[in-house]
């Protein structure tokens, strides 16, 4: 069975879960991110009770032709190189303190990972577990990006200006951001940003922990489609998430941390930049161990 046949079918038993949950449409979306060889055609449905489950990653390769046409050996943020399942011991790691040793599913081909993110967008769309949320927010804001970068930026919850756009990191803590990213000789368009939850918690005040529960496995979804080699946690909110830790970010920062196979870098968000200007030059430190490990010069 081929890469597409194996998406189409797992669509196909994700769309019966959600009919048989109650789901009788989902809303239409625009499908920018799908590839010319393989589409979703878009379905309309309303949410009658806010249910989601989670869909059957297919079986997929990082070493199909597809993948090594998207790779740019020049830049960093690609992966140039099949990775290796085992660090070399000849490279030094900082200590890790908190580790997931569970790996990632098979991966999806490069080609592939954009459609396999819209089909958890349209649930996104769709969904209105958190009712508070769903009923004040403007639109969800999913995540953006390239899904074949080495890199995610894990964020905590959309702002007023992320509500408005349907993007994250767009307001004053966007510009911020882009300087960082600027800064590690990064481009925002080469990695992929997203949230822990979806939705814009009324007055930007922090998602509580049921908020963060209901939404969760969507954020989860895009990560094991994605499996970048590196998580940037950006706040308390998507370390605890991710983590499963009630530590501080100044007890967990400045080292390494393992989530499946994904190393994972643990700092203050930008928004706490902007508060505490102070904070800025722990940032700053912990954005050049990551780059010393993918191995950009500063």
């Amino acid at each position: 069975m081929s890469h597409a046949e194996t998406l189409r079918k797992a669509l196909i038993e994700h769309l019966e879960s959600l009919q048989a949950a109650g789901v009788t449409h989902i809303p239409k979306v625009d499908l920018p991110l799908l590839t010319a060889t393989a589409r979703v055609e878009p379905t309309k449905s309303t949410d009658a009770s806010g249910a989601t489950k989670s869909h059957t990653i297919p079986d997929r390769s990082r070493n199909s032709e597809s993948d090594s046409q998207l790779r740019d050996p020049g830049n960093p943020i690609y992966n140039a190189e099949p990775r290796s399942e085992s660090p070399s011991p000849a490279r030094v790691f900082a200590k890790v303190e908190t580790s997931f040793d569970q790996p990632y599913a098979t991966a999806i081909p490069a080609a592939e990972r954009s459609t396999a993110l819209e089909i958890i967008r349209a649930e996104v769309v769709g969904c209105v577990k958190c009712s508070d949320l769903a009923r004040t927010r403007k639109q969800t804001v999913f995540g953006v990006g390239n899904p074949n970068t080495r890199i995610c930026l894990l964020g905590e919850a959309p702002g007023a200006d992320e509500d408005q756009q349907g993007e994250p990191f767009v307001g004053a803590s966007g510009q911020l951001l882009n300087k960082i990213i600027a800064a590690c000789k990064l481009k925002r368009e080469d990695i992929y940003i997203l949230n822990a939850i979806k939705c814009r918690p009324p007055g930007n005040r922090n998602p509580s922990d049921v908020e963060v529960d209901n939404c969760w496995h969507f954020a989860h979804q895009q990560l094991e489609i994605i499996q970048p080699e590196f998580i940037v946690c950006l706040g308390a909110v998507p370390t605890k998430a991710l983590l499963k830790t009630t530590q501080s970010i100044g007890r967990l920062r400045g080292v390494f941390h393992t989530y499946r196979n994904s190393r994972v870098v643990v700092t203050y968000h930008p928004s706490y930049l902007l508060r505490t200007p102070s904070a800025k030059v722990h940032v700053w430190n912990d954005m050049k161990m990551l780059m010393s490990e993918m191995g950009v010069e500063l």
